[in-house]
């Protein structure tokens, strides 16, 4: 997990993804949080690497996996809570064979997130670009086989690193699945959600425009 400022749920959710069946290790990067998220990581069990300037979460995670080995990896953002647990099924269909990517499907109904124009341009994006019809283009809840994710990396920077991911899958010749699950974000509609959209936006159009023009 790539996490900043996230003191109030990290512990919940690293204990929640430490109890599901083949996760061996939690680790988290804590990308210049200003609040206690390490702190609290560490109480509930994570390994934390600490930036002290923020890289954004898909320079993040990479530095990450630069670090780790695991045949397997299990990537989730830190505000899932005790809702992280449902992961289960999304790592379940990596380890028995099913995909090489499978990505989190969240319930359909979710209150006090944006406007899904982000979203919307996100899922445009990844089935013009790799032709792949994606329900959650944006979720950062995903299992991932090491060979896949040697072929996608370096990821791409900030929030544009799953919609990147997706796109490079695809084209790689890789099995992408999404899986319903039981998961829930931290809901905002506020000042500090819109800012978040519109970063994200940016992220996702700097990862999809070089996309546009390179083909695998």
């Amino acid at each position: 997990m790539a996490a900043r400022d996230e003191a109030d749920l990290i512990g919940m959710t690293v204990h929640a993804l430490r109890m599901i069946d083949g996760v061996s290790e939690v680790v988290v990067v804590d990308d210049g949080s200003r609040d206690a998220t390490s702190a609290r990581a560490i109480e509930a069990g994570a390994a934390v690497f600490r930036r002290g300037r923020a890289l954004g979460k898909g320079d993040a995670i990479d530095r990450a996996l630069q670090r780790g080995i695991a045949d397997v990896w299990l990537l989730a953002d830190g505000d899932l809570g005790s809702s992280a647990s449902a992961l289960n099924a999304v790592l379940e269909s990596v380890l028995e064979g099913d995909a090489d990517l499978a990505i989190a499907i969240f319930p359909p109904v979710r209150e006090g997130g944006g406007f899904g124009l982000v979203m919307r341009t996100a899922r445009w994006a990844i089935r013009r670009l790799c032709g792949f019809d994606a329900t959650e283009p944006l979720s950062g809840q995903r299992a991932i086989t090491a060979t896949a994710i040697d072929a996608v990396r370096p990821l791409a920077h900030g929030f544009g690193m799953e919609t990147a991911m997706t796109i490079d899958a695809v084209r790689a010749g890789l099995r992408v699945v999404e899986v319903p699950a039981e998961l829930s974000h931290r809901p905002y509609r506020n000042v500090r959600g819109f800012v978040h959209r519109g970063r994200q936006g940016w992220d996702v159009a700097r990862a999809v425009v070089p996309r546009a023009f390179r083909f695998r």
